[in-house]
């Protein structure tokens, strides 16, 4: 019989009033503790298979260069290389090919994960190779040659955003201007979100500040580094195994770049060793995939700690300036932001979120923003832990706290009296409804701990963020045994507990205890990706 998740909330309603759940909450066996205290818990580098071979990357010694030439000869022909693979070995791929939710430049993508006519960063796949052990892996990248031209580089945003900076590509245009801009930039896309008249709001404040702030591109420094595995077979299909937030993202963007179809790919996930968002996209596997097809062997790739530094990314760097302006009363008049942010070597920082977030915390009339996307020669910028806001608020709400020390005033009670609450349009378009902010700063002003005496050297800090509901699809399947046992099917990886929520929810509504219920992760080939439109379904299928 099919569920819906609907429906299961209701029933949880109607069982549990007064948060009396039988598990949901409450302290329960984590299904994948003990393989972890214990050590045994598989991660990426910890998969082998028979006549495997391992796999490196040549990466670029400059920032911005020309590739004039790239000599792999040498390197083929060394005893112990099965194979050697370059962007000829990759499908061209059409400028503006753009799929996906959320939308992915697949040219980019490729782009990234190997040079194509010019290195963007330090540390640029040049070239791959698949070789019996490590040593001869090394061995064969030093033989590989590469005459490169090297360009003048840019890494900071602004001296990016300057008439005359180096090109990172000679082909971007700015988008979100009017009229449209006839030469190209390194300004990738300018987005603008306003509500009232920021003109007359600054009028009204008796109290302006205006600051401007710089942060620095900041690597999310997962433990575990990127590792893959992958077969590829004489029938034509590959398996991959891998660790990362989202293994059906793996092998869409594996069959995507590659010319393979969804069903020749089978992702079997591993666990994750942190990833914080920077494992939502692909490195190394679309590189394994090739290099196995080529030898007729699986090929493991691991990076080292300082590829992952050198070549993964990091959260983009920003200058942003803000300006808030007040009355003496403490209502806050007026908003603006000018927020840059570096996306790195291709376009897609996570500037729009950032501009969407800055002042969405409170209920401004009048809210003026603007940001910039802008590329610079460093790695690929990728998904912080709400990919944009952090960087905003941090800006955001230094001016706050900078005004409610003008205004004398305790920083709780400041945002209390501008918080934004049910009812709040928000600057770039939604009007909120039931969102708890308000009730949040009360507890958090009422809290013991927030007037507790402070200590020698100790200070309080006080901070507000926003950020959206977002999520994924996936499938979920649950399973009878004969010895009446449950077994939880699920298609997402575990990335902080995943597991153990799926069991107690499954608990819950089953009247059973959580001991009886078993729960495994599911490759893209045993479970479905559920792509239906009207909500997640769970199936509870007799096995």
């Amino acid at each position: 019989m099919t569920v819906a998740f609907a429906n299961v909330r209701k029933k949880i309603s109607m069982e549990t009033k007064g948060n009396n759940y039988r598990w949901v909450g409450k302290r329960t066996i984590r299904p994948d503790g003990v393989e972890k205290v214990t050590g045994k818990a598989p991660f990426g580098a910890d998969h082998f298979l028979p006549g495997m071979l391992t796999g490196l990357v040549l990466r670029s010694p400059h920032a911005h260069a020309r590739i004039v030439s790239i000599d792999i000869s040498k390197a083929v022909a060394l005893e112990g290389v099965k194979a050697v693979v370059t962007a000829m070995d990759f499908p061209e791929i059409a400028p503006g090919t753009v799929l996906g939710v959320p939308p992915v430049n697949y040219r980019d993508l490729s782009s990234n994960v190997m040079a194509r006519k010019k290195v963007l960063y330090h540390g640029h796949p040049i070239a791959a190779v698949a070789a019996v052990s490590r040593e001869v892996a090394k061995r064969a990248l030093a033989l590989i040659h590469v005459h490169y031209d090297v360009l003048a580089h840019v890494v900071d945003v602004e001296e990016a955003m300057k008439p005359g900076a180096p090109l990172v590509h000679e082909d971007l245009f700015t988008s979100g201007v009017e009229p449209a801009p006839t030469k190209p930039s390194n300004i990738a896309k300018r987005i603008a979100f306003s509500i009232g008249d920021i003109t007359s709001g600054f009028e009204e404040a008796d109290y302006v500040i205006e600051h401007r702030f710089r942060t620095q591109p900041v690597h999310q420094g997962y433990i575990e580094p990127h590792a893959v595995i992958a077969d590829f077979g004489e029938d034509g299909r590959c398996r991959i195994w891998c660790s990362s937030q989202g293994h059906y993202m793996v092998r869409a963007k594996c069959a995507r770049l590659l010319g393979m179809t969804l069903s020749d790919i089978r992702v079997i996930p591993l666990e994750i060793g942190g990833g914080f968002g920077a494992k939502t996209t692909v490195w190394l596997e679309p590189l394994a995939v090739l290099l196995s097809k080529k030898a007729g062997r699986p090929v493991k790739m691991t990076m080292t700690r300082e590829e992952v530094f050198r070549a993964t990314g990091p959260t983009s760097g920003s200058a942003m300036c803000v300006r808030i302006g007040v009355t003496k009363l403490g209502r806050i008049t007026a908003g603006a932001a000018e927020l840059k942010y570096q996306a790195g070597a291709f376009p897609g920082s996570p500037v729009l979120a950032g501009a969407m977030c800055a002042f969405a915390a409170y209920d401004v009339e009048n809210v003026d923003v603007v940001g910039y996307d802008v590329v610079t020669n460093r790695p690929r910028a990728v998904a912080y832990r709400a990919p944009g806001a952090p960087i905003a608020a941090f800006a955001v709400e230094s001016v706050m706290n900078e005004l409610a020390a003008k205004l004398k005033m305790d920083p709780l009670e400041f945002r209390q009296r501008n918080g934004a609450k049910e009812g709040t349009r928000t600057a770039y378009g939604p009007t909120f409804g039931i969102i708890g902010y308000q009730e949040t700063l009360k507890a958090a002003r009422n809290h013991p701990h927030y007037a507790a005496p402070l200590g020698k050297n100790q200070g309080r800090g006080v901070a507000s963020g926003f950020w959206f509901n977002v999520g994924g699809e996936t499938t979920c399947g649950v399973s009878l045994q004969e010895d009446g046992s449950l077994t939880v099917t699920v298609g997402t990886p575990d990335i902080g507990g995943s597991r153990a929520a799926m069991v107690q929810m499954a608990a819950e509504i089953l009247e059973v205890d959580p001991s009886f219920i078993n729960i495994t992760i599911a490759d893209t080939a045993s479970l479905g990706f559920n792509r239906h439109t009207g909500g997640s379904r769970v199936t509870f299928a007799a096995g």
